[in-house]
């Protein structure tokens, strides 16, 4: 009887459906998209994080901002500013030029 090599002899330990080559080859696919590739799975989630990181930040900027643009409304020099130049408004003894840029 011919002697078995080593490598052999583990090999035919393994179960069948794992030794598939195509099983094997998937395996190895999946093992290096999700660890190896410049996209891996880790990167991903570092990224989403980020990104919803950077999300909340925006929405609390967004959020002192018009705080900060509400108490500014409250004066009556910003309120009075805003009332001569988007609605046109006038004091009693004021006259008022609109001047049109022609394109």
């Amino acid at each position: 009887m011919a002697k078995k090599s080593i490598f052999r002899y583990y090999f035919e330990k393994i179960p069948a459906p794992i030794r598939n080559k195509y099983l094997l080859t998937g395996l190895i696919f999946c093992v290096w998209l999700f660890f190896f590739d410049k996209n891996n799975v880790l990167d991903q989630w570092k990224l989403q994080r980020s990104e919803t990181e950077m999300e909340e930040k925006s929405a609390r900027f967004e959020t002192e901002n018009l705080e900060r643009e509400l108490s500014e409304l409250n004066t009556n020099e910003k309120l009075e500013k805003i009332a001569r130049e988007e609605y046109l408004m006038k004091k009693e003894d004021e006259e008022v030029f609109i001047l049109v840029e022609e394109k």
